[in-house]
């Protein structure tokens, strides 16, 4: 089973490169962020068209969520984060497909530093902390995938410049202290657990030629419970992905389970 995260940036103005993306991986089970979209306005023909049942939990221009499953439709577990700190936004959706447990996440940015929209990424995290520990607690096949908006180290394994981001929201030391506190409930990162060393990102912003200079980061994350990583076989980045025309500032990430 092949599981991927993308981070769309809009769903209607890469409609295609989404289309493109699914057709040519054909991934078991897709989680989308970024929609931009309500839920009325979700392309659902055109995913269906592609062979893909969906869910979604949309929000007009900002934020929002899908799961995508092949041949199948996901069966709904959990809309929105429970006790989020502002339920007007929509960032988590979790569902179930083939007896495993998916959730795509869009964690806040969280900058400027300091202050309320870091404040808020904080108490995000710490509620997503709090239900992941349920999930974790409860011994299944689960995958929490999606932007982190949170860069792990200060390697350039992770970030291009560390000197660059250094007063950036996803590289601050609280910012990592609440991802290692996920981390710790037991939660195994599967793009290190393959590849524990070397560049890997999965981020280029639009501007200053972040692409043509790969001057990336790694905020897309999929965390694996123990029995999903028991049956972790392979996991990695589709980059070129991000090098097409009108491309998302993200590329697929992914891992296989066997």
């Amino acid at each position: 089973m092949k599981i991927a995260t993308f981070n769309i940036n809009g769903i209607k103005a890469r409609l295609p490169r989404l289309l493109e993306w699914l057709e040519e991986t054909r991934p078991d089970i897709a989680c989308l962020q970024e929609l931009k979209t309500s839920d009325e306005t979700f392309p659902e023909a055109d995913i269906r068209a592609a062979g893909y049942g969906a869910i979604w939990h949309g929000q007009k221009g900002f934020n929002g969520v899908a799961i995508l499953a092949r041949g199948a439709d996901p069966v709904e577990r959990q809309r929105g984060l429970p006790d989020d700190p502002d339920p007007s936004h929509s960032r988590y959706l979790e569902a179930e497909v083939d007896g495993v447990v998916v959730a795509s996440i869009y964690l806040p940015n969280g900058n400027p530093v300091p202050g309320p929209k870091f404040d808020y990424k904080l108490a995000w995290m710490e509620q997503l902390r709090r239900h992941a520990a349920g999930l974790f607690a409860s011994e299944r096949p689960v995958v929490l995938a999606g932007d982190y908006n949170v860069i792990p180290t200060d390697l350039k394994d992770d970030v291009f410049s560390a000197t660059a981001m250094a007063s950036d929201a996803l590289a601050q030391p609280e910012s990592r202290a609440a991802l290692r506190a996920i981390l710790a409930q037991g939660w195994t990162d599967a793009i290190r657990a393959i590849q524990p060393t070397g560049q890997v990102y999965t981020f280029w912003d639009y501007q200053a030629g972040a692409w043509p200079r790969d001057a990336g980061f790694r905020i897309d994350h999929l965390l694996l419970s123990p029995v999903a990583a028991d049956r972790l076989a392979d996991a990695g980045v589709d980059k070129e992905y991000r090098g097409r025309e009108k491309a998302s500032d993200h590329a697929p990430t992914w891992v296989v389970l066997r």
